[in-house]
């Protein structure tokens, strides 16, 4: 067992859960825009950016538990988690009526962006709380090596 991996598997942590905070707080400040792309000559609203996470090693939990015990040696080096992708969310987009705004169709509706503001609060204090977790578990573990350090 490699002396460093809790640092590493809760730094791939940090890293992954500050792209996702990165994301919502692009959804949200996005959540009105009406011109994000431009495709085939016409303006399409911003759509919700969701990030899927995944284990960096694709071994089970029995894998560990008989590496622990020490039944099974050969584990694998890549601990922690990684962001797989950055996609769309494919909800349908909000049809509003406001024959005002400079982007409203001949029978006066507006797409607006499919952000619901309840769904990025949760996932903003998911991740937020993911975050602080694992900078309890870095500080946690810098502490015992540095007890381990004094050890005599």
């Amino acid at each position: 067992m490699n002396l460093f991996q809790g640092l590493n598997t809760s730094a791939s942590a940090l890293t992954a859960n500050r792209l996702r905070l990165d994301t919502i707080a692009a959804n949200i400040a996005n959540a009105e825009t009406t011109r994000a792309t431009y495709v085939n000559g016409q303006w399409q609203p911003y759509k919700r950016k969701m990030v899927e996470l995944s284990p960096k090693s694709a071994q089970s939990f029995d894998n560990f538990l008989q590496a622990a015990v020490g039944t099974v040696t050969g584990q694998g080096s890549e601990h922690g988690v990684r962001v797989t992708s950055i996609r769309e969310d494919n909800t349908p987009l909000k049809r509003v009526f406001d024959p005002t705004h400079p982007d409203a169709d001949a029978e006066g509706y507006v797409l607006k962006p499919n952000v619901d503001y309840m769904k990025e609060m949760v996932d903003l204090i998911s991740a937020s709380r993911s975050y602080e977790a694992n900078v309890t578990v870095q500080n946690a573990t810098k502490s015992m090596l540095m007890k381990a350090l004094e050890i005599r």
